[in-house]
């Protein structure tokens, strides 16, 4: 059967301490620690079947988590890359609420807003959707930044912009989704 498993990537320091960080922030010890632990004995982690196409954001973060895994050499496709942030790139999250309150508020509350003169949480949406849609008969393990993820689930799930901070998605989270009867479908692994 096709479908995608959609990973987020493990921890950073930057995403431990709330940076707005580019695609450079390598993982950190408890991260590479937690993903490697996600592998059994005997080989790579089931996330997958036989067939399935690995393919990652272009950040260390992606690329090092799928590396844990035993995927030495997936796909890297910039649909699947961390949002762009502009001026905020490298600050933390109290930074940015110090320098600029109205527009971290914007940011937050109104996903078309880009006042750091990157990427809106909208157009971070249309590309992550665009590339799952293209995806709609593939069998692929896609490993990207969190937020990525919740803006690709919230495409798949057909629900407003704004919806993607009514979805946590914690590091190494794992979410299948299948393309069936036109749409997607989303489906929880049990607990292991």
């Amino acid at each position: 059967m096709s479908g995608v498993r959609l990973l987020a990537a493990a921890t950073t320091p930057a995403l431990r301490r709330a940076v707005f960080a580019g695609d450079d922030d390598d993982l950190d010890e408890g991260g590479l620690r937690a993903a490697l632990a996600l592998c059994d004995p005997d080989g790579p982690a089931d996330l997958g079947g036989r067939g399935d196409v690995w393919v990652c954001a272009p950040s260390q973060a992606a690329l090092q988590t799928a590396r844990a895994l035993g995927h030495d050499d997936p796909v890297v496709d910039k649909a699947l890359a961390d949002p762009a942030f502009g001026t905020w790139s490298g600050l933390g999250l109290g930074d940015v609420a110090g320098r600029d309150p109205e527009g971290l508020q914007a940011w937050l509350t109104d996903p078309g807003a880009a006042p750091h003169g990157g990427e809106s949480l909208a157009a971070v949406r249309q590309r992550a959707g665009a590339w799952l849609d293209t995806q709609r008969e593939e069998r692929t393990v896609a490993i990207a930044h969190p937020v990525v993820v919740r803006a690709a689930l919230t495409h798949a799930l057909g629900l407003p912009d704004a919806a993607v901070w009514q979805l946590d998605v914690a590091p190494l989270s794992l979410i299948r989704l299948t393309h069936r009867t036109s749409r997607w479908h989303v489906s929880f692994p049990p607990a292991g």
